[in-house]
């Protein structure tokens, strides 16, 4: 490889383009972003090369994510990105002072004030020929209950089965800008789509990073069905998704080299990393090599149990977590070099 910095993987389709045609950004359709909270830090510095460097040449383009990754495609799909992005980043690591034991609702409130920032206060707009779908998952059957037996039994029927989930949560949508390619029902969790406006944009951004027994779920958004709605990544954790609906590839800047399907699956070993899923054929991810994991705090990418590690010892997580960001800068650059000159013997198969 070019670089110990990063890890390329790719479905067969995307391989043999590269090989053939090499890459350039009218080749890419669609970029997702998981799940995964403070993780996502780490892929910031390669958005606002994205948004520099790549970006400006690109065809129509979806942006497609959920929890922080819904923040993160909502700030690039703006008309001004690099500001949202920046508002996003410095209230993600600044705001989040929790106290040791905060309730759901004072997670909520806090929450609440990091889609704020991603708004800027204002109404949310949309590039012209960018595609914004906001993923969440809507509480069906016995969750609408809220209650950790509720949660507990949604859990054993994923275990059982992806498609038993589905008797619990529904997937909903909330789109903006050019029409979006997930348009119709491709799996058991349906697909209920929801026009974003500025009445519902602050609420569906907070529904897809509520994660269940932390925070409170958002109820009743506007013009969405009634009910409780939740961390999209609950149904679409790492976005496995039908992307070989898209003509062109997809470009997955990611945190780990695999696509887990649901947040659940994560506990369940033979669902973590699903390989040669004919939805990945078209797409091209990368990822930190082990390597580049290894320089930032404590070895691993910064996560949700850092706010335990760390506790009311708010600057030192802040300061962890910039550290993070700034090493991180080495693998966002050598991922925008390989994707400006790509050389195929580095790709692995996804």
């Amino acid at each position: 490889m070019p670089t110990p910095w990063i890890e390329v993987r790719a479905g067969e389709r995307a391989r043999r383009h590269i090989e053939q045609q090499g890459l350039a950004p009218a080749d890419i359709a669609c970029i997702p972003a998981a799940a995964g909270g403070p993780k996502g830090l780490v892929l910031m510095p390669l958005d606002r090369l994205l948004l520099n460097e790549w970006l400006p040449s690109a065809a129509r383009i979806e942006f497609v994510g959920a929890s922080i990754g819904a923040w993160r495609m909502a700030a690039l799909a703006q008309a001004e990105p690099l500001s949202a992005l920046d508002r996003l980043q410095h209230a993600y690591l600044h705001e989040q002072n929790y106290g040791k034991r905060p309730t759901p609702a004072q997670v909520a409130a806090i929450c609440r004030g990091l889609t704020r920032s991603v708004l800027g206060g204002g109404n949310l707009q949309i590039r012209e020929g960018t595609a914004l779908s906001i993923l969440t998952a809507r509480a069906h059957g016995g969750l609408q209950s809220r209650g950790r037996g509720a949660f507990a039994r949604a859990a054993l029927a994923n275990a059982a089965g992806r498609r038993y989930l589905a008797a619990h949560l529904r997937r909903a949508v909330f789109c903006a800008g050019a029409p979006s390619q997930f348009d119709t029902a491709f799996d058991a969790f349906g697909l209920e789509r929801v026009a974003l406006s500025a009445a519902n944009a602050e609420d569906a951004l907070l529904a897809s990073g509520s994660i269940p027994l932390v925070c409170d779920p958002v109820s009743d958004i506007a013009g969405a069905p009634p009910g409780d709605y939740w961390d999209g990544g609950l149904i679409d954790y790492h976005l496995l998704l039908p992307y070989p609906g898209f003509e062109r590839l997809v470009l997955y800047p990611h945190f780990v080299p695999w696509i887990t399907p649901g947040w659940l699956d994560k506990y369940l070993p033979w669902r973590v990393r699903p390989r040669g899923h004919d939805w990945l054929s078209n797409v091209l991810l990368i990822a930190p090599s082990r390597a580049m994991l290894e320089r930032l705090p404590d070895g691993k990418l910064p996560d949700r149990k850092d706010f335990y590690r760390y506790g009311t010892n708010h600057a030192a997580r802040i300061a962890a977590w910039e550290r993070a960001i700034a090493e991180a800068q080495r693998f966002a650059e050598a991922a925008m070099a390989w994707l400006q000159s790509p050389d195929p013997s580095a790709v692995q198969p996804l």
